[in-house]
């Protein structure tokens, strides 16, 4: 019989992430949807950095974890060329995680560009602006881009064909939660491909 019970039940893991990332943005006071992207170059050198889940995605097999960016950056280029990529979401308020580790697809359709017409103005207008990962002169002139753009693009940009969304569709989620005398809690979902079944298992802590 299996023993997860209480915030770790379901035969799902995606419910299970929705319902704590929903829970975590009632508490954490700033971004309770930030992940730590891992990615890795050409070379094989890993990169991290913080980007921000969008949404959790369709239901059963189809289910996935998005967020966007632009294109052209360190992250996206990586994304692109190994076609996997890991995160992990940490809320200190909960004192839980969630990892996660899968294969990428790009998210360039219907999808991005709503979202994208959801951000606000200067947000879009600064998407255009930057050279994500580029070298940079001064904040003045990322400012003065800004403003450059800004008449030609007007009240409402369309979306950069250099700017969209990708899909983290994963093989394994790891579900933690904190313990006392580090005795902590974790679930391991993992599965052989897409089209598989869930094993779930605990591990020690």
């Amino acid at each position: 019989m299996s023993d997860r019970t209480g915030i770790f039940a379901g035969d799902d893991p995606f419910v299970i992430a929705r319902a704590w990332l929903n829970e975590a943005g009632a508490q954490e006071i700033n971004d309770p949807n930030a992940i730590a992207l891992a990615t890795v170059d050409e070379s094989g050198m890993p990169n991290t950095r913080m980007v921000l889940l969008k949404e959790i995605e369709g239901e059963g097999a189809d289910a996935a974890f998005v967020f966007y960016c632009n294109y052209g950056s360190a992250k996206a280029r990586e994304l692109d060329s190994a076609g996997k990529a890991a995160f992990v979401m940490h809320w200190k308020s909960l004192r839980r995680q969630v990892r996660a580790r899968g294969l990428i697809e790009r998210e360039d359709g219907p999808l991005a560009d709503a979202y994208f017409a959801s951000r606000s103005l200067k947000s879009r207008l600064g998407a255009w602006a930057s050279h994500q990962s580029e070298p940079l002169a001064s904040r003045g002139a990322l400012m003065a881009e800004v403003a450059r753009l800004t008449p030609k693009l007007g009240l409402n940009p369309p979306r950069p064909p250099f700017w969209g969304g990708y899909r983290l569709r994963p093989l394994e989620i790891e579900f933690w939660a904190d313990g006392a005398f580090r005795l902590h809690d974790r679930f391991r979902w993992r599965r052989d491909d897409l089209t598989a079944p869930w094993v779930a298992q605990r591990l020690n802590p």
